[in-house]
């Protein structure tokens, strides 16, 4: 190879060499300043995070700042709309409470003064004893009168102010009727009194002092004392036991149809009562309470077989005893 050529061919190796060292160069400032970016780029974000997390930390007690003052505010609102509420609930529970009290009083002041209300028709239901006009003037309701100024108990008390009416009750039918429902208290019995007739019931409430008699058995022999025997009033205590004994009597007299045949009964002697039968002309000395069904039994059979005779029937001892039933014929003079 010639001299020129070799050194042709040196030069262009070392021109390579040297380009190729160029571009190493190169790189090395290409990746220098591509860490330095990197650096940097790491630092700003580092930077910025620092930032976020303050400027995060700062917003997030700003919001809850402010969180708690809108609590606060709207907590004041919410009192102060629990109090209008409140006072507004208030107003109207006045407003209708007047309101009410306005209605109700313009419909009684309207019930007592309008005719419509005035009574029409005064009614008196299951009286017997009584009459109905003697009722409703007890009560001193009037026709034509406004039906809520009478008092139903004052009038009650009133009707039953006669012996006769044991219970009473008064009803308003309104616009303008009146019902007036008795009970009745019912006559058993009659006393001797004075040459008149004090009539009692089976409690022994004297309910009337009269001068006919209403075929009622007469009872005789009382020790009630004459100034105590007064309508409205009872028996003695010892009256009323031995009305008792004759209640029991005359029940078991009704099982033979001989109640209704009892004229009269003494109860002078607890021990020794005794019954009158009028149309059989017999005395029946009945005795103590003992034994009333055993004794009617005998009595009923003695009446039968003796009929048309009269005299005295005694079943008046103890018949637990062997005590003998007998009839005593009358002699006729």
């Amino acid at each position: 190879m010639s001299r020129k050529r070799r050194k042709g061919n040196m030069n262009l190796y070392y021109m390579q060499q040297g380009q190729a060292s160029k571009e190493d160069i190169e790189d090395r400032m290409k990746r220098k300043k591509a860490k330095e970016r990197e650096k940097r780029i790491k630092e700003m974000k580092t930077k910025k995070e620092d930032f976020d997390i303050d400027t995060e930390t700062v917003i997030q007690m700003t919001n809850q700042n402010k969180i708690k003052q809108e609590a606060e505010k709207k907590k004041k609102l919410t009192q102060q709309e629990k109090k209008r509420k409140r006072r507004n609930k208030k107003i109207k529970i006045l407003l209708k409470t007047f309101l009410i009290i306005a209605i109700i009083v313009g419909g009684i002041t309207f019930a007592m003064v309008s005719p419509i209300f005035n009574i029409k028709e005064i009614q008196v239901l299951n009286n017997q004893q009584v009459s109905e006009e003697t009722i409703v003037s007890l009560s001193e309701i009037k026709l034509e009168e406004n039906i809520f100024r009478y008092s139903s108990r004052k009038s009650e008390e009133k009707i039953k102010q006669n012996a006769y009416i044991e219970k009473v009750k008064i009803h308003r039918n309104i616009p303008n009727k009146v019902q007036i429902e008795v009970e009745e208290r019912i006559h058993n019995y009659s006393v001797d009194f004075l040459g008149k007739y004090a009539y009692i019931n089976n409690q022994g409430y004297i309910l009337e002092i009269a001068e006919n008699h209403k075929k009622k058995p007469i009872i005789q022999g009382i020790e009630t004392a004459e100034e105590q025997v007064i309508v409205g009033k009872r028996l003695s205590n010892e009256d009323l036991e031995k009305l008792e004994d004759i209640i029991k009597i005359m029940n078991i007299a009704k099982e033979y149809d001989l109640d209704k045949k009892v004229t009269s009964i003494d109860i002078s002697d607890k021990n020794e009562y005794s019954l009158y039968l009028e149309e059989e002309k017999k005395k029946v000395h009945i005795g103590d309470n003992s034994n009333l069904s055993n004794k009617m039994l005998y009595v009923n059979s003695i009446i039968e077989e003796e009929k048309g005779k009269s005299g005295d029937i005694l079943v008046n001892g103890d018949l637990n005893n062997k005590f003998k039933i007998f009839f005593r014929e009358s002699l006729n003079v």
